[in-house]
């Protein structure tokens, strides 16, 4: 099962810094992310590729944004 991160309702920068400190726990495995708008939906997918993550996946989830990240 997946570790997840609810930054919903968090406007940026508090979405990137919420999924940065769970990935850097984390070191590998997959990581959820969910996120209300297109901004924070962008600025984490960066700041995760940045990381080393891989974005392996985007659902939108009526209006929400569930971002799927790994590592091995």
């Amino acid at each position: 099962m997946a570790d997840v991160v609810d930054a919903r309702g968090f406007s940026c920068p508090q979405p990137v810094l919420m999924a940065l400190s769970r990935m850097r726990e984390l070191k590998s495995g997959q990581l959820d992310v969910l996120v209300d708008n297109d901004v924070s939906r962008e600025k984490v997918s960066r700041a995760a590729i940045h990381e080393g993550w891989e974005l392996a996946e985007v659902k939108n989830e009526g209006g929400d944004y569930r971002m799927v990240l790994r590592r091995p």
